[in-house]
């Protein structure tokens, strides 16, 4: 009785009541993690990394106040499906695999102690979503790659041992520490995490309908396509050029699938910027186990995001500030679940109007947000994977590169016409996967064959070549400059 009294004097006044923004009506979210990038790099003009830096943000919303909340790397991901705050163990990316002790918890819901395998009684997102009768998966790329390194699903060590996935081998670059499921006991302890916790190579088939697409998604690429190496275990350039490739492969296999378009939103973030930046934001708190997140400093540096949905207006850009902590606390009101540890706190934000500024969804008839992979043929044609056969169109917002100046010899420094190049050598042949940052007469050569054709910027191609195709060389010419790369 004396909330209607006190509604209808409010309503007599005029006072305005605080109201939560209203969600979008998003079912499906999908969580991309890269590594170890300041944001003034990411995203800068002339950024190794232009499909990240340029086509995204064109094609959905930037938000370059964007922080992580520690430093290394595992304190981060721990973070996002969590809401724990670093501790010491965590920020040195659990070199040891052991159980959080003492592992009480707080009243604020942190734990208290050393380690990094949660309790049982420590939910994540995961353990949310599951009790509310909603799926979830993680995408482990190179998980089980080497059955004698790691298992093919949930894979982590044995409790009280050493991690033996902290490096790269050529044929494996998994990292436990870039995969923050199995560091939780109400996960790693439940039938659940083999189904679950898998390989990146489970992704294509999930996206086939929206029965099989997962309520939420967390994508992890192997320590070479996720910036994390430079070069890589096998040779690769690995830094923010893989990781550009990595997106440009995945994320419009995404963006085509059944489950996007129909209420679909994907992040791309990265953990931690560069150790010497340990800015913060939202009035991110340290937590009872470490009093400096960021090791030397209170946060782990301004990253960067990039959103994509239906309900985000393509070119928007976001002046707000978010944490990883605000990513959980937005995953969790989308899906209409409490708030887990730090993203409770009273200056943590979901992301709002400012980043769904397309409410009422994509008008009739608009394109595509990202254009699909080009495959060449050797024969000279060419037919957009996915589609109905022809040329794709640019990648929107991509911005092609002025003409480089020729250096001595005419040769082109690296990156200067191929942004990237990579090839992948299987049992039944191989493919030569590129884009290019200016239109180019492109020749690639091999095992006493070849294929000529001017090609656009902008695009990402690829080529599949035979079994046994020998060293195979890429070249790129325009104006008096040429660029070549060799594969061996």
């Amino acid at each position: 009785m004396r909330r209607i009294a006190l509604a209808a004097l409010v309503l007599a006044l005029g006072i305005g009541v605080p109201a939560r923004a209203a969600t979008p009506p998003i079912k499906h979210v999908w969580v991309v993690v890269l590594e170890n990038e300041s944001a003034g790099t990411t995203f800068a003009e002339n950024s190794p990394a232009p499909y990240l830096a340029h086509t995204l943000p064109a094609a959905g919303a930037f938000v370059p106040n964007y922080f992580g909340i520690g430093h290394a790397s595992l304190d981060n991901y721990i973070a996002m499906i969590s809401g724990q705050a670093p501790n010491p163990a965590t920020q040195a990316d659990c070199q040891q695999y052991t159980d959080v002790f003492p592992g009480t918890v707080g009243s604020d819901g942190q734990v208290l102690g050393l380690g990094c395998v949660y309790p049982s009684s420590v939910k994540t997102v995961a353990d949310q979503l599951s009790a509310k009768g909603l799926g979830w998966k993680g995408y482990m790329q190179d998980m089980g790659n080497d059955p004698t390194r790691e298992p093919g699903t949930c894979a982590h060590p044995a409790l009280n041992s050493s991690d033996s996935t902290q490096t790269a081998s050529a044929k494996d670059s998994y990292a436990t520490r870039h995969d923050p499921f199995v560091y939780f006991h109400s996960i790693i302890d439940s039938p659940q995490c083999r189904q679950r916790v898998v390989p990146l190579t489970a992704l294509s088939g999930d996206l086939a309908s929206e029965a099989t697409t997962p309520a939420f998604s967390f994508i992890t690429p192997s320590l070479c396509e996720d910036g994390h190496d430079s070069p890589c275990a096998d040779g690769r350039p690995g830094g923010l050029v893989s990781a550009n490739l990595f997106l440009a492969t995945w994320l419009p296999r995404i963006t085509a699938s059944p489950a996007f378009n129909d209420g679909g939103l994907i992040i791309v973030t990265f953990d931690e910027s560069d150790t010497n930046d340990t800015t913060y934001c939202c009035g991110e708190a340290a937590g009872p186990s470490s009093p400096m997140p960021g090791i030397t400093g209170p946060g782990g540096g301004r990253v960067g995001a990039v959103l994509l949905s239906p309900y985000i207006k393509p070119g928007t850009v976001s002046s707000k500030s978010y944490n990883h902590y605000s990513l959980l606390r937005s995953s969790e009101d989308l899906f209409g679940l409490s708030h887990l540890g730090m993203a409770g706190g009273s200056g943590v934000t979901s992301f709002g109007p400012d980043v769904f500024t397309q409410p009422g969804g994509p008008p009739l008839g608009a394109p595509p947000l990202l254009q699909p992979v080009v495959t060449l043929s050797p024969g000279g044609g060419s037919q957009a994977v996915g589609g109905g056969g022809g040329s794709a169109k640019p990648v929107v917002g991509c911005r092609a590169a002025k003409l480089p100046k020729p250096g001595r010899g005419h040769k082109l420094r690296r990156g200067s016409l191929i942004s990237s190049a990579r090839l992948r050598r299987g049992r039944s042949g191989s493919s030569l996967t590129f884009a290019l940052t200016h239109f180019a007469r492109v020749k690639i050569s091999w095992h006493g064959a070849a294929f000529r054709r001017g090609l656009k910027a902008c695009q990402l191609y690829r080529l599949r070549l035979p079994k046994h195709a020998g060293h195979v060389t890429l070249s790129a010419s325009a104006g008096r400059g040429i660029e070549r790369r060799v594969f061996r």
